[in-house]
């Protein structure tokens, strides 16, 4: 991007996330109505009220779009601009009056997500940035974390994984675990330096993901596949298996804990 089109752009996310935020401020956290979706993952009427402000705000002709609540228009696979939102990540935590939720945007150019912007109302925390400019977290310039050793680290872990006891294995090595909702929140904490890392091994989405991959890309982090591949988004199938994310001196030994424990996990 241009850095005049850069500057539309964050403008344009900036202006998403505060009509989102405001339409959300409409519905009460932990007092709210929920049903469940096919998956058996809940959804609630600020879900919807969300994604649909989010779509006025953002979508301009020729642009592509991908979100958790809307219809899958395959067209965005031909569009070399695609916004992957998610109105409202965590809805489990909304639902439990659990301030760990926040709405999640990104701007995907041929498959990689160049800008993005999450907001978590609940501490009115927003995090903006591209590979350009960078990211700022309520409005002050942010780095991913310099830490070079896992030892003594902060890795922020999915409530409901550390409930099934998934991270388990991981108890004995030297990191601190902090249990922490919303896997785009995660990761926008993770962009600000304000945790070192998180990677979950439960599946997720593009829309859960994108916004936070884009923020860590965007503060010189690295995010990648349980696979070691890099993060592509705009697929056909917008299923993942997993992520892992974190400062860029730490890749090397996430990379060698994980192939470690994935591979023992297979053989039993």
């Amino acid at each position: 991007m241009t850095s005049q089109l850069d500057g539309e752009i964050l403008e344009r996310i900036r202006a998403a996330l505060d009509a989102a935020c405001d339409a959300l401020s409409r519905f009460t956290p932990g007092a709210i109505a929920h049903e469940y979706k096919i998956g058996h993952d809940p959804v609630t009427e600020a879900d919807r009220a969300v994604d649909a402000v989010l779509r006025s705000t953002l979508l301009r002709e020729g642009e592509g779009w991908l979100s958790e609540e809307g219809v899958d228009d395959k067209t965005r696979l031909g569009k070399s601009r695609v916004w992957v939102v998610d109105g409202l990540d965590g809805t489990r935590e909304f639902i439990a009056g659990v301030p760990e939720f926040c709405v999640s945007i990104a701007l995907v150019e041929d498959g990689r997500p160049v800008a993005g912007g999450i907001s978590n109302p609940a501490t009115n925390e927003k995090f903006i940035g591209s590979l350009e400019t960078g990211v700022t977290y309520n409005g002050k310039r942010v780095r991913c974390s310099q830490r070079t050793s896992l030892g003594g680290a902060v890795v922020l872990a999915s409530r409901s994984e550390l409930k099934r006891g998934d991270w388990e294995p991981f108890r004995s090595v030297p990191f601190k675990i902090r249990a922490m909702g919303s896997v785009a929140y995660k990761l926008a904490l993770v962009s600000a330096g304000l945790a070192d890392a998180t990677f979950t091994l439960s599946p997720k989405h593009e829309w859960d993901i994108a916004g936070g991959a884009a923020l860590v890309l965007s503060s010189l982090g690295f995010i990648q596949t349980l696979e070691n591949t890099e993060l592509r988004c705009n697929r056909e199938n917008p299923g993942l298996s997993g992520l892992i994310a974190g400062g860029p001196f730490l890749r090397g030994e996430l990379m060698t804990l994980l192939d470690h424990h994935l591979k023992s996990a297979h053989r039993c």
